[in-house]
C-alpha cells in the first residue's frame, strides 16, 4: 500500500499552474515552428533534398537529448530541487512506482512538458534562418532544429505507446521498424539494474552510449567532484551504494534479456 500511497502522491504534485505552463508552452512552441515552418519554405536557398538528413540529424539529436535528460533527473535530486524537482523530477519519480501512470494521462499532461521544453529549439531556428539572406546551410540547421523540436516535443508520447499494452496500428508498425522506442526495448530499463537504456526517443543511441560507458562515467565524475550517490533518492541511499558497488565489480557489460516492463522495488 505505500506504493500505492507515493504514487497518488506523486499524481497530485502535478498542479493546475503546472497544467498552464504547458498549455502556454505548447502553444509558443506551436506558433513560434510554424513560423520557422513558413521560413524555410520561403528562403530562396531552400533544397528538399536536404530534407531527409536533416530529420535524421533532429531524430537522433532528440534521441540523445531524451537519454540525457532521462538520465540526469531519474540518477540525481528529488522532487525538493529547487525549481526541477516539482517541475521535472517529480514526473520520472512517479513512473518508477507507477509505471502504467503515464498511460492514463491526457495529451497535455503527456506532451505539455517536452513540447514547451522546444520553445527555445525553434526560436533558434528562427534566429538563424532568415528567408532573404539564409544560405543552404542556415537552411539545413533550420530543418534539423524543427526535426528536433518535434521528435523532442512528442517523445513523452512515444514513451507512452511503449507502454500501451494496445497502440494503433501504425504506432505498432514504428516500433517494429525501429523509428520509434518499442517496448522490448525500453523494457531493459526497467529491468535491474535500471541503469541502462535511457535513450526513448528512437532508442538507436542506447547500444552505442552504453559500449562507451557514457553515463557510467558521468556519473563517476560526478561522485568523485561532489560526494553525490547516483539514485540515491530514487532506490534509498543502501541500494544505491549496493548498486554503484556491484556497477564497478561487474565483469561483464551484457544488456539483460528483455522482459515485461514493471514497476520498480
Amino acid at each position: 500500500m505505500a506504493v500505492e500511497k507515493d504514487a497518488n502522491e506523486l499524481q497530485n504534485g502535478y498542479t493546475t499552474g503546472h497544467r498552464v505552463y504547458e498549455i502556454c508552452g505548447m502553444s509558443g512552441t506551436a506558433i513560434v515552428g510554424s513560423w520557422l515552418l513558413f521560413r524555410i519554405i520561403t528562403a530562396q536557398s531552400v533544397s528538399g533534398w536536404w530534407l531527409p538528413l536533416a530529420a535524421l540529424v533532429g531524430m537522433l539529436a532528440s534521441d540523445f537529448a531524451s537519454g540525457f535528460v532521462h538520465w540526469m533527473f531519474d540518477t540525481w535530486g528529488s522532487i525538493d530541487t529547487p525549481v526541477v524537482g516539482r517541475l521535472a523530477i517529480r514526473t520520472f519519480r512517479h513512473h518508477h512506482v507507477d509505471a502504467k501512470a503515464i498511460t492514463r494521462h491526457d495529451f497535455i499532461e503527456t506532451n505539455g512538458h517536452n513540447v514547451s521544453l522546444s520553445f527555445p529549439v525553434v526560436i533558434l531556428g528562427v534566429l538563424i534562418v532568415r528567408p532573404a539572406t539564409a544560405s543552404l546551410f542556415d537552411v539545413f540547421i533550420g530543418m534539423a532544429l524543427l526535426s528536433l523540436a518535434l521528435f523532442n516535443g512528442f517523445t513523452s508520447q512515444i514513451h507512452k505507446w511503449a507502454h500501451t499494452d494496445n497502440p494503433p496500428v501504425v504506432v505498432r508498425l514504428l516500433q517494429r521498424a525501429r523509428l520509434i522506442i518499442a517496448p522490448e526495448q525500453h523494457s531493459h530499463h526497467h529491468s535491474a539494474p535500471y541503469t541502462r537504456s535511457y535513450c526513448i526517443t528512437v532508442g538507436w543511441l542506447n547500444a552505442p552510449l552504453r559500449a562507451i560507458r557514457f553515463f557510467e562515467t558521468l556519473e563517476r565524475l560526478i561522485t568523485w567532484t561532489t560526494g553525490a550517490v547516483p539514485r540515491e533518492d530514487d532506490l534509498g541511499a543502501d541500494a544505491a551504494l549496493q548498486l554503484v558497488a556491484s556497477e564497478r565489480t561487474s565483469e561483464t557489460d551484457v544488456e539483460p534479456a528483455p522482459a515485461p516492463l514493471a514497476v520498480r522495488d
